[in-house]
């Protein structure tokens, strides 16, 4: 039989010493079906929001490293977006050879995290000049705020005061995040639209599809019933002649 083998496999960004950069650091993604959901679901509207700008890479749960050598620490992010990197796939990411560090980064906060997002993991991220941090909990139990949101001044995190509507906006990205009955939402404000993923987008272009469908069909079969009524009535005054 013959064996195939995929030529278009995705680039990855070179990875090596793997021992002293490992690649995961055995820890469950998130601690609740719960958070799972939302960390990949906020992932989605993100990529999906940003998916025709080539210089846009957005990940998750990736092992971040900020320094070269043994003396390295590491985190790992729930959501990250960097630009100017290109979307290519990384194993790992490590700041001395992206150039920098991650634009943005964001927490999905539980009973077992929260005092790490807004102590050592905050601190961690302010050492490595990250412009913008956002803290969300879905279970709205233990954070101070469900939804926090943080901006990098001389070197310190300074929390962002939620606008008019209670959101958080971030300058990084353009976007505004809100609190909603549901959970969190994405608002663009430049589009005037809420973000979706991938799949929201494509069932609301095939709904859009449909209905756009059906009114050219009803404008068609209105039409041919004017043709038809214009006929006949050509027809009977043919035959009053």
């Amino acid at each position: 039989m013959e064996t195939r083998t995929n030529t278009h496999r995705p680039p990855y960004a070179p990875t090596e010493t793997t021992d002293l950069y490992p690649e995961s650091d055995g820890k469950p993604m998130a601690d609740t079906d719960l958070h799972l959901y939302w960390i990949k679901r906020i992932q989605d509207m993100i990529e999906t929001h940003f998916s025709q700008n080539p210089e846009a890479y957005i990940s998750g749960n990736i092992m971040m490293y900020d320094i070269e050598g043994p003396m390295r620490t590491a985190v790992s992010p729930d959501i990250l977006v960097a630009f100017g990197l290109g979307q290519k796939f990384r194993r790992t990411y490590k700041v001395w050879e992206e150039g920098k560090p991650p634009d943005f980064v964001m927490e999905f906060s539980s009973k077992r995290t929260y005092r790490n997002d807004l102590d050592e993991k905050m601190a961690h991220y302010a050492r490595m000049e990250i412009p913008e941090y956002v803290l969300y909990d879905p279970d709205r139990r233990f954070l101070p705020s469900p939804l926090m949101g943080f901006r990098l001044v001389e070197g310190t995190y300074v929390e962002i005061a939620p606008d008019a509507d209670g959101g958080i906006r971030s300058e990084i990205l353009g976007l505004n995040f809100h609190l909603t009955e549901d959970g969190l939402a994405i608002y663009d404000p430049r589009a005037q639209k809420w973000l979706q993923t991938r799949a929201e987008q494509e069932a609301a272009r095939a709904e859009q599809e449909a209905a756009r469908a059906e009114q050219e069909a009803a404008a068609r079969q209105k039409a041919e019933a004017e043709v038809e009524r214009l006929q006949a009535e050509i027809a009977r005054l043919k035959a009053q002649m």
